[in-house]
């Protein structure tokens, strides 16, 4: 297939685009800083006032959408919020507008999402089924990201929402920061340790990325997260058990709460949230545990 990416030079985009070129597919990245075409690898300038990026991309046959400022990055200053919400939603607007331009419409758009549209919760189980939704800020960046990639639907699309858990990777996503005090020999159990941590390893994101992109049958809301959830204080002893260091120093929350602010609910909230729509489909995870996740990450 020929297959665009938005954000596809970031942690899960880079994952994804080697997948997709190991596979034979072509890969269309779009990018404010474009490079010279590498060996099916084209990449289209957008968001640019003289970027025409649909005089590219005719004759694509799917899109996913992972365009947005990291949640990652810095403390959640007002500033920062502001351009994790915009970002999601001006990149969007500008793919609606791509595909409408565009003669031939791709099939298929599957769009970054995730978890943190459920609400905080250390008894419930989510599944896609779930209709609570989160009040935070999180939450509505997620619900209103999701109502304006559903507009694809107009163009003739198939939509497929992808949300995201706790994306595990050695250098980027949330782990780097989550092991850096067990490296140190300080590391131990965050907040109360009952919070759970849905997580799930970035080769499986971009394997269900890809899954949702050849599977015509899925549609809508999908959990993209291992099917074997942890609580932090199980979570933060699988990572000492991984890097032979000691989990003993616990970290107050409201040590977080000073340090992150509003981001600090990242680690200290969380969700158990099930991978159901994929499994019924019959995807098969390759790290359906965290051990074994863990280990590939470390080895």
């Amino acid at each position: 297939m020929k297959i665009a990416i938005t954000g596809g030079t970031g942690f899960v985009g880079e994952e994804l685009t080697r997948l997709l070129l190991d596979r034979g597919d072509e890969v269309y990245i779009l990018t404010r800083k474009p490079k010279n075409a590498a060996d099916k690898i084209t990449y289209v300038k957008w968001l640019s006032k003289d970027a025409v990026p649909e005089r590219q991309l005719e004759g694509i046959d799917a899109v996913v959408n992972l365009a947005g400022a990291s949640i990652n990055d810095g403390r959640w200053s007002e500033e920062q919020k502001k351009l994790i919400y915009t970002s999601r939603m001006d990149a969007t607007n500008e793919l609606l507008r791509i595909i409408h331009k565009l003669e031939k419409k791709p099939k298929v758009l599957v769009n970054a999402s995730a978890i943190g549209i459920y609400p905080p919760s250390e008894s419930v189980t989510y599944t896609e089924a779930s209709a609570d939704r989160g009040s935070d800020f999180l939450a509505q960046t997620v619900r209103d990201w999701e109502i304006l990639a559903a507009r694809a639907e107009e163009e003739g699309l198939r939509v497929a929402f992808g949300r995201f858990g706790i994306i595990l990777g050695k250098e980027e996503g949330a782990l780097p920061l989550m092991a850096l005090p067990y490296k140190l020999f300080a590391g131990g159990t965050v907040g109360s340790g009952k919070q759970w941590l849905s997580w799930i390893h970035v080769k499986d994101v971009a394997r269900a990325i890809a899954f949702a992109l050849d599977n015509d049958q899925l549609s809508g809301a999908f959990n993209v997260t291992a099917p074997n959830p942890k609580q932090m204080k199980d979570f933060g002893k699988e990572i000492a058990h991984a890097l032979k260091r000691p989990h003993w120093i616990p970290v107050p929350s409201f040590a977080l709460k000073t340090a992150l602010g509003d981001k600090s609910q990242l680690v200290l909230e969380g969700q158990r949230v099930l991978p159901t729509v994929l499994e019924q489909h019959g995807f098969q995870f390759k790290y359906p545990n965290l051990r074994s996740a863990l280990a590939d990450i470390y080895k």
